[in-house]
């Protein structure tokens, strides 16, 4: 008796299984496309609010240390262009310290096709064109690579919401974000993205391994012309090097003036 009710069991359960499976599918289809649709509309709201800025440059303290505590500082002048359509343009100087003076990167972002990046090495009076196959490399002994440096357009990812989450009295929207880009050093992104002001203030980076390997964490924020929000302290922590680059921004200006013309490769060499 226990064995016919066994075999009924899993009689039932097949028949149950091949009927309902399809369903099944469809509501986790329909699930996951919803999640899709909704971490994009976040992204998309995120851009729009950041769109007609025009042009900013800011001064910038970058703060390496190291596993044991050391640290060194680099001073940086930073210029940025909107191109409304495509990634924006922009331009880092360092000032300081003596070894770096005089160097300066460029990068041309877009939306599409991969980024273009130089970098400007006045000890050899040369400009170096980053190769697009290796943006995961770390810029200038920091932890940033040369790939979060560039504008972070909507076509760049893929993306899908996880989670609404409150940390420390804010609300979040949690959503991963999948790089198109073959050649990133990343499979994916999670973003903390504050829900009132549509900027992220978290971000974990998860490696070609999918493991974790570093953590951004954007701080006071400030507002300028009344809409566009910009981090005053950004810490970019590696998990795996126990290594950390902190950076510090003062002195925003926006609408100077900047044309194309101050972001060739050129002007690379003039940057002073």
């Amino acid at each position: 008796m226990n064995t016919t009710l066994n075999i009924q069991a899993q009689v039932i359960l097949l028949i149950t299984t091949v009927l309902f499976a399809p369903i099944l599918a469809h509501a986790e289809s329909a699930e996951d496309e919803s999640a899709k649709n909704r971490g994009m509309a976040i992204a998309v709201e995120a851009d729009k609010r950041d769109t007609g800025f025009v042009d900013f440059t800011a001064n910038m303290v970058m703060e390496l240390r190291n596993k044991q505590g050391d640290k060194s500082t680099r001073t940086i002048r930073l210029k940025t262009l909107e191109v409304i359509g495509d990634g924006d343009k922009s331009m880092s100087i360092f000032d300081k310290p003596a070894d770096v003076k005089g160097t300066a990167f460029l990068t041309h972002s877009h939306a599409l096709k991969p980024d273009e990046q130089w970098l400007y090495l006045p000890a050899l009076k040369r400009v170096k064109r980053i190769n697009s196959k290796n943006k995961s490399g770390p810029f200038m002994g920091s932890e940033f690579a040369y790939e979060d440096l560039a504008s972070q357009e909507i076509e760049k990812y893929t993306y899908k919401f996880v989670r609404d989450e409150k940390l420390n009295g804010i609300d979040y929207y949690v959503i991963e974000r999948y790089p198109a880009y073959q050649h990133s050093g990343y499979t994916r992104q999670v973003v903390w993205v504050n829900n009132k002001r549509y900027v992220a203030e978290k971000i974990e980076f998860y490696d070609r391994k999918n493991s974790l390997l570093k953590t951004l964490n954007n701080t006071d924020y400030q507002q300028y012309l009344d809409q566009y929000w910009r981090p005053d302290t950004m810490l970019m922590e590696n998990h795996q090097t126990g290594k950390s680059t902190l950076l510090t921004w003062e002195n925003y200006q926006f609408k100077t003036g900047l044309t194309d013309k101050n972001f060739t490769r050129n002007s690379l060499k003039r940057a002073r």
